[in-house]
């Protein structure tokens, strides 16, 4: 499910990670670090 707002689109799994990340106490730039770690990790 997707929700639209000011032109943007949410995806609704992307506002439960964050919300599980702010509940586990984690920064959106700490979100931001470790999923940019991640996709460099990943890459090929």
């Amino acid at each position: 499910m997707k929700k639209k707002i000011e032109n943007v689109v949410l995806d609704q799994e992307w506002i439960t990670l964050i919300k599980e990340a702010k509940k586990l106490g984690l920064s959106l730039e700490e979100v931001r670090q470790f999923l940019v770690h991640i996709r460099e990790k990943t890459k090929v």
